[in-house]
């Protein structure tokens, strides 16, 4: 099926061929015929990049009366992006239906204009819930020749608080008209709009209920929360032609992820609701023309963006509401294409792994974050890639050709390709030298690695063993000895573990050790000492020595001393009570800090050397 087979007519059709659509997507095919001839409410559901723009403006320019010189059709929908970009797409689908004129008005702009703009002679109007509330209050809008309303993501508006707004604005709509309403999911508030607002409305449905689109992979990598970052980092690392989009929960966490982002040399840039219209428009600019190609948001700022290249979507942080999953996802594998979803997910947030599962109909894939040889590999190829389609400039270069020659010639090629190739890859090759796993492994999640031993946990475990805690030890799990050897080891507080539950996942994870086979734990600003049973110890040691973290190596001993506590502020410093001697006296809390003269970084999060040896530098990436 084509366009022309849809009715639309020969000035629309005109448009359509102008844009270069071919084929109908799916809801446009069954939506576009019955909005065309049908007098009754519509609900479409269809996932986020399918076509709905198109399934609902078409028909609506093709019914405007250009001779009635009022305003016939309004469309709700929930941000100014998505507002300003619907506005736009149905500019161009009346670009030669003669007197079609479409406004949007929306917050963050001037209200005068839009005023201005409407008097003008508007046939459509394209608004923001609260905005539109605004115009109707000042009496700028009436909507009383109003046919047809579309209300568009409708469940994201009812999301975002927008149901009174929703309900005032259609009070003020005529009885007659006909309501058109779009959604990806279809959740009980917005079932109760329909009931409420429509009567007996055509439901069509494009794929699976509350579904997500079939040609999006989703998957989910499990580290640490401390890790995410460089989870993130690889993996951008390990797409270098990557395009995606970054949702975090909240705006402090946008702008800090971007600002890492863009201190470590990526295109990258934060939207959030702390940006003025100007710079929420010059940061979409930017991701639009790929000079950002890596966009930080918040759900709400997100809303809108309908850009077709989008190749991932990663999750930094999991939404409240699961359907917000859907629609982040949606941002990927638009217009037929392909995405990848990956959701980066601490252990104790992995039950929500399920939930997602059951609310898209779809299993997540569980991968790992790649390893610093799979990022080289990855990086070389791509360089290999970029010389093989270089388009040489033989006239520009023949004046240097001899000069090139005459420098080069005490290289064999074999030299010449090595070196070429260092100089662009040595910097991945310094980078990923010492990167070490920072993937968790799930068959330990529920033995203790985080959502067992949390402090809370711990806690109520503890207390359910009759008080071992606060005796100081705690029972063995092979049976009713307590953990009488204890290992030290030259990390603690400020390498980010803010609490023992923390750094039990993490010796959990880096040592291979069950957790239940730990016992007490006293974490200190730059040490700690963890009680073992027996035999555990050395596989710690085995395991963890000469392991990195903030570029320095980690220590693990056995210990005969007990820690007395931490002194702080006097002549000694921080000696950890009196040192640990179990090495042989050579090592006092914090004195193997090797990390730039003991000018150490407190906040572990920012620095580029979590999961071994990724250092901290600024170096220009290539992105194609």
């Amino acid at each position: 099926m084509t366009f022309n087979d849809l009715g639309l007519s020969a000035e629309v059709l005109k448009a359509v061929t102008a844009l270069g659509f071919e084929k109908p997507s799916e809801i446009q095919e069954k939506s576009i015929p019955e909005l065309l001839t049908t007098e009754r409410d519509y609900v479409g559901l269809a996932q986020t990049g399918t076509g709905k723009t198109a399934a609902f403006g078409l028909p609506m320019i093709d019914q405007i009366d250009t001779s009635f010189k009022a305003i016939q059709g309004l469309v709700l929908c929930p941000t100014r992006e998505l507002c300003i970009q619907i506005a736009r797409e149905m500019t161009s689908y009346a670009k030669y239906s003669d007197g079609v004129k479409v406004v949007a008005v929306y917050g963050g702009a001037s209200i005068q204009d839009q005023i201005r703009a409407i008097k003008g002679g508007a046939n459509i109007i394209v608004g923001t819930p609260g905005r539109t509330i605004d115009l109707i209050g000042r009496k700028a809008l009436k909507f009383d020749s109003v046919s047809k309303v579309v209300l568009d993501e409708a469940d994201e508006m009812l999301n975002m608080g927008f149901k009174e707004d929703i309900s005032e604005i259609l009070e003020s709509t005529p009885a007659f008209k006909r309501t058109w309403l779009f959604s990806a999911t279809m959740p009980r508030e917005v079932e109760r709009i329909s009931s409420n607002y429509m009567e007996d409305p055509i439901k069509v449905t494009v794929g699976t209920k509350n579904s997500s689109a079939a040609n999006i992979d989703h998957k989910f990598c499990l580290v640490q929360g401390r890790d995410k970052y460089f989870a993130l980092k690889r993996f951008a690392d390990h797409y270098p032609g990557m395009f995606g989009i970054v949702f975090c929960r909240t705006r402090r966490d946008t702008q800090e992820v971007a600002a890492k982002l863009m201190n470590d040399g990526y295109n990258a840039d934060a939207l959030h609701g702390d940006l003025s219209q100007g710079q929420r428009d010059t940061v979409m600019k930017k991701f639009r023309n790929k000079t950002i190609t890596m966009l930080v948001a918040t759900d709400v700022a997100a809303r809108g963006i309908d850009v077709d290249d989008v190749s991932h979507v990663f999750h930094y942080d999991l939404p409240d509401e699961i359907e917000s999953y859907t629609h982040r996802s949606g941002r990927t594998g638009r217009a037929g294409k392909s995405g990848i979803s990956i959701a980066l997910i601490a252990p104790q947030k992995s039950g929500k792994i399920k939930l997602i599962e059951k609310k898209i109909g779809k299993t997540l894939e569980l991968v790992k974050a790649p390893s610093g040889q799979d990022i080289c590999g990855m990086q070389l190829m791509k360089m290999i890639k970029n010389v093989e389609d270089v388009e040489v400039n033989q006239k520009g270069i023949a004046p240097f050709v001899a000069q090139i020659h005459e420098a080069l010639e005490e290289f064999s090629k074999e030299e010449i390709i090595e070196r070429f190739v260092s100089v662009e890859f040595n910097s991945f090759l310094k980078e990923y030298a010492k990167a070490g796993d920072i993937n968790v492994d799930p068959s330990r999640i529920r033995k203790g690695a985080d959502e067992r031993f949390n402090d809370r946990g711990r806690g109520g475990r503890d207390r359910g063993r009759g008080g071992d805690r606060d005796r100081g030890e705690r029972r063995s799990s092979r049976g009713g000895e307590t953990n009488t050897k204890r290992v030290f080891i030259n990390v603690g507080k400020m390498d980010g573990f803010e609490n023992k539950g923390q750094l039990l996942g993490f010796l959990c994870n880096q040592s291979g050790v069950d957790g239940g086979s730990l016992g007490k734990i006293d974490l200190f600003d730059s040490f700690a000492f963890v009680g073992v049973d027996d035999g555990v110890g050395e596989k710690m040691i085995e395991a963890m020595n000469g392991q990195n973290i903030e570029n320095r190596d980690i220590r693990v001993e056995f210990s005969q001393d007990k820690p007395q506590g931490e002194r702080g502020g006097g002549r000694g410093g921080n000696r950890g009570g009196g040192g640990h001697r179990g090495g042989g006296g050579n090592f006092r809390s914090g004195g193997d800090r090797r990390s730039g003269g003991g000018d150490r970084r407190r906040d572990f999060g920012s620095s580029e050397n979590r999961g071994g040896g990724e250092r901290n530098f600024k170096q220009r990436r290539r992105r194609s």
